[in-house]
């Protein structure tokens, strides 16, 4: 079981001095003395006996939830998960895939497969259906049993296209939230926004915003246009939102708040939400997006520049760190040992207390990889760097990018090869520009409420469902995701890490000797077509006068100098 990952083998650690940064400096973390044994998990207290269902289990955040729920939250009743076929898998295999994955591992040590199976109850439908395309007897047993309900379910493509994001982000929630309504039991419906979801507002506080327009007639529009029609508008109609993917999410949180006073819901904020940062392994993602994926594009030596500021900072938080904060939030809105929530939004967001620099990321990606682990098949030695400018910024992806992937593919296809660099450019090129977007963009997001539930919880519960950092080394944090991702999402075991180090030095002599030719090219260049007729003239009004002077002393034959000294001057005229 991988509780705690290693941080790098002996082997890989080279004497370059490990990167200093700026926020350790600055950040002040929260310590906890010692629990006292009254002290009660009220968190899992107000789950006991209760029924959950949740949309987009099979996800990201939703698979740590899921998992949490199961090792901290023991005596819940039942977590419905609603699972759609995908890929021609079924909604069974798709769930055996997720509890078989090795996040789980510390939940079967604590509990038999027989307990999990009689906890996870597989709810075969999808958030594209009205009903969700659930079997009458499936919704007749949620509407009898469910009282909390998790709506993760959405498309996380930026870029996706609008009609398509329409339907799942925003139609997605209209058919969620009808559905939830029915339940006889329901206590909170909680939807799982994110910070960016108006990206219009540099200040985003912890309350409803107006949507950019009425997401009923958005609906409409799309369930009457086709796919070519709605692309032809999109840009027009999202205005001043580049990215389907806030504008959607936007139009989503203006259904929840219609229910507001209605029906029990609220509305859940994260930021950027990166791999898990304790619990249950240290490190571990299922996905490339975000910062990760920089780390293993710049790792593999294909990713060479970034339309980034190196004194942005982006506002992150660990997945982990995201899935305790819905519990606590649970908690805080069932509880009645409190006042009820004034606005039911919370903000899961950290950069009013720990600001890192896109820059600082950089240079720790680049460190780790360079110095700790290594990644088989790289392409090159990692490198490039950020631009503020984003003219530099497309002369170096032609440059470093798309002409030696041009290259690359036309060899391959001489050896009757596929090629792929092309492909594999063109999906890098779309994650840049969202990542650029986002990060070079400046929001500052109020956590006010998230601060509050910290105040409200005893120190048992601050250790069971960390919402503030206990400790924070970033370089150890990145050499763990690395080391997850090279381990279960690259599938490169840990034996070839010597071998990859081998070969990311020949990557290093190559790299060196590449750029040395090419230095050495570039000077002969300028030589010959800007210093060799400059030196020609220098160097000849030079030895020509000495030339001169001398025959003339040495000659003999006055007629013979008179005739060519004329000649001899001619060298000292600069040519025309």
């Amino acid at each position: 079981m991988l509780d705690k990952l290693p941080i790098a083998p002996k082997i890989l650690t080279f004497p370059k001095e490990r990167p200093k940064l700026q926020f350790e400096k600055e950040v002040g973390f929260a310590k906890v003395d010692h629990v006292d044994d009254t002290e009660v998990d009220r968190i899992a207290q107000s789950l006991a006996g209760r029924a959950i269902f949740l949309t987009g289990g099979t996800g990201f955040m939703g698979k740590v939830l899921v998992e949490k729920l199961l090792r901290s939250c023991g005596e819940l009743k039942k977590i419905y998960l609603l699972v759609r076929p995908k890929k021609g898998k079924s909604p069974e295999k798709r769930l055996k895939e997720v509890m078989d994955d090795v996040l789980f591992d510390k939940v079967k040590e604590q509990h038999s497969l027989d307990w999990i199976a009689s906890k996870v109850v597989l709810i075969t439908g999808d958030v594209l259906e009205p009903q969700l395309g659930i079997s009458p007897e499936n919704i007749k047993t949620l509407r009898n049993e469910v009282s909390i309900v998790v709506h993760c379910a959405a498309t996380v493509r930026f870029d996706e296209p609008l009609r398509k994001a329409v339907f799942l982000n925003v139609r997605g929630t209209k058919y969620t939230l009808d559905l939830s309504s029915t339940f006889k039991h329901l206590s909170v419906f909680w939807y799982i926004s994110t910070t960016y979801c108006h990206v219009h507002v540099d200040n985003l506080y912890e309350k409803p915003y107006d949507p950019p327009a009425d997401p009923h007639k958005v609906i409409s529009l799309c369930e009457l246009l086709g796919d070519k029609h709605m692309a032809a508008i999109e840009k027009r109609l999202m205005g001043n939102i580049p990215k389907s993917y806030s504008y959607t999410k936007s139009l989503a949180e203006a259904l929840v708040v219609e229910r507001f006073g209605k029906m029990p819901t609220g509305i859940i904020r994260p930021s950027i939400v990166i791999p898990t940062w304790r619990e249950p392994i240290r490190g571990w993602a299922d996905n490339v997006n975000g910062p990760i994926g920089l780390l293993i594009g710049a790792g593999k030596g294909v990713i060479r520049t970034v339309y980034i500021r190196e004194d942005g900072y982006g506002d992150m938080i660990p997945v982990d760190f995201a899935a305790s904060g819905i519990l606590v939030a649970t908690w805080r809105y069932l509880t009645t040992e409190f006042e009820p929530m004034d606005i039911p939004i919370v903000h899961l967001s950290s950069s009013n207390e720990i600001k890192i620099t896109w820059g600082e990321v950089i240079e720790v990606s680049r460190w780790v990889i360079n110095n700790k682990v290594p990644l088989n098949g790289v392409a090159w030695y990692p490198g490039g760097s950020m631009k503020s400018s984003l003219v530099m910024h497309w002369i170096s992806m032609i440059l470093f990018h798309w002409l030696p992937a041009l290259l690359v593919d036309f060899l391959l296809v001489i050896l009757l090869q596929k090629p792929v660099l092309i492909r594999v450019q063109k999906r890098i090129t779309k994650g840049l520009e969202v990542i650029g977007f986002y990060a070079n963009g400046t929001w500052n997001f109020d956590n006010t409420k998230l601060i509050e539930l910290r105040k409200l919880m005893n120190n048992r519960e601050r250790l069971t469902y960390p919402i503030e950092v206990f400790e924070f080394d970033l370089i150890d944090y990145f050499v763990d995701c690395a080391m997850c991702a090279r381990r279960f999402m690259l599938k490169q075991t840990d034996d070839t890490i010597p071998a990859a180090k081998r070969h990311l030095k020949i990557m290093w002599c190559l790299d060196k000797l590449l750029k040395g030719l090419f230095l050495f090219g570039l000077c002969y260049y300028i030589y010959q077509h800007f210093l060799a007729d400059f030196l020609e003239n220098f160097l000849g009004r030079y030895y020509g006068h000495n030339e001169t002077s001398a025959t003339i002393s040495n000659t003999p034959n006055p007629e013979w100098n008179q005739t060519h000294i004329g000649g001899y001057w001619m060298l000292l005229l600069p040519k025309n």
